[in-house]
């Protein structure tokens, strides 16, 4: 799964990727995870999403590493198995190939002692579902290169998580320690029959679980410290204590946590857990707070990730393409008119970005606005189908940005809708109609002038009801 996880997220991401496991099913449990991760991205971002990357199950470790610049070894947790496995990715790999392992625990010194090239070795420990949870614990060992983890650290936020480098290396780095001691403490209140695994859980998600991912107490540390720190000498727990892990508290788990399910499928649950997260992490990013603030500075990459001007030709661009989500059919059974809109808006957020508008261009005060929309509905959408959006720039000056879209479904000449957009430059500082930057405003007059000989739209100029 956690292989699985790592696959989706690089994919979607826009990288290639190879992967080797000899498990029988992995090509279905590998569909199946990458079905749940492009659901889950249709979700969590109005920003334009790369061209996937390709996804190739190869027949041996060698063929998998062979000229990549990443290896991301996600075996089972046994030392000698991941010992053999990366020292075979070392030798097979390139010589400035980055070797990574998803290890929960097993510290990168023991790890890398069979490896030629040891100092391009580090452990990246991720967190399932990995294709949505942003944090990666980064460890090096003895022998590894401080560059290495440099390297690391760049390629993971490339693809929107939250690099956390564990700076002294030590058995289960940091937060599967902190997990562990709730863990434990928790089997021994099922074993105790002090309580069951749903009380457990609803002690965690109703209470300290909800603020958990962005602030700890209230009142200051201080004042935390002062009141409760007497406690911890208190016999409350036994978090130096392991519970024998018998077959009848197996059992007892095990029930219970079915009986929680109520019948509830793995992939149901996962999916029920990817939405969840997913209005989660959107809920931060509007505060830009903990793993909110990761969302946002990935979407923000997203939207400078190429120019157009650059790429496209004397041609309307194709910035933005998707998969319209089943949840996106109202009660009516259509794709509601706002989704098309949301399309729209996607393709203009893509042109902005290629032109420019980064986080630096907003830093200084700088944005277009849109002023009008004329949307035309001609064919319905479905759930399921892929479009794409072109996008034709009409005109401008100084301030304004005059835009043409249209929407298509993938392989198929008839347009679907179309919307006519009128964009004004503001100075974000002073809320007031501002002239573009002159960097911008070279790269606006010069797709301008090669949009010029396009034909113009039909539609283009129409208001409503008129012919």
């Amino acid at each position: 799964m956690i292989g699985a996880g790592w696959a989706a997220r690089f994919v979607l991401n826009g990288c290639d990727v190879r992967l080797y496991d000899p498990k029988p099913d992995a090509a279905r449990v590998v569909a199946e995870v990458l079905e749940n991760a492009r659901s889950a991205y249709e979700q969590l971002t109005l920003a334009p999403l790369p061209a996937e990357g390709s996804l190739t199950l190869v027949d041996s470790l060698e063929e998998a590493v062979e000229g990549v610049d990443l290896v991301q070894e996600s075996a089972p947790e046994r030392l000698e198995l991941k010992r053999d496995l990366l020292a075979a990715a070392d030798r097979a790999a390139d010589p400035d190939t980055l070797v990574c392992s998803s290890t929960s625990g097993l510290r990168p010194t023991e790890l890398q002692r069979e490896m030629r090239r040891p100092e391009r070795f580090l452990v990246a420990h991720p967190f399932n579902p990995v294709y949505l949870l942003p944090l990666v614990e980064l460890c090096g060992g003895a022998r590894t290169a401080p560059d290495a983890v440099e390297q690391a650290r760049n390629a993971f936020a490339s693809v929107g998580m939250h690099p956390l480098v564990v700076r002294t290396e030590i058995d289960g780095f940091l937060a599967d320690r902190l997990l562990e001691a709730l863990w434990r403490e928790a089997l021994w209140l099922v074993r105790d029959e002090v309580a069951t695994t749903a009380e457990i859980d609803d002690a965690i998600r109703y209470g300290a679980g909800l603020r958990w991912a962005f602030m700890g107490g209230e009142d200051g540390m201080r004042h935390f410290l002062r009141q409760f720190g007497p406690a911890l000498a208190w016999p409350w727990t036994k978090l130096t204590d392991v519970p024998e892990l018998t077959d009848e508290l197996v059992e007892a788990i095990a029930t219970q946590s079915d009986e929680q399910a109520g019948g509830t499928s793995v992939r149901e649950l996962e999916r029920l857990r990817d939405r969840v997260l997913v209005r989660f992490l959107q809920a931060l990013r509007v505060e830009e707070t903990g793993a909110g603030a990761t969302l946002a500075a990935w979407e923000r990459g997203l939207l400078v990730a190429g120019s157009p001007a650059e790429t496209n030709g004397d041609a309307p661009l194709e910035l933005h393409r998707r998969r319209v989500p089943a949840d996106w059919i109202d009660y009516n059974g259509h794709v509601h008119e706002s989704r098309y809109l949301q399309l729209f808006a996607e393709a203009t957020d893509a042109l902005l970005g290629g032109l420019g508008i980064d986080r630096e261009y907003l830093a200084v005060g700088g944005s277009y606005f849109t002023v009008e929309t004329h949307l035309s509905h001609l064919r319905q959408l479905e759930a399921g189908d892929r479009v794409h959006v072109t996008t034709q720039v009409l005109g401008s000056d100084e301030k304004r940005l005059h835009v043409f879209h249209v929407l298509f479904r993938d392989g198929e000449p008839e347009p679907l809708a179309t919307a006519e957009q009128m964009l004004l430059h503001v100075d974000t500082t002073t809320g007031r109609a501002a002239p573009a930057r002159d960097d911008l405003r070279r790269r606006v007059e010069e797709l301008t002038r090669r949009h010029a000989s396009v034909p113009r739209p039909e539609r283009a100029g129409r208001a409503v009801g008129s012919r």
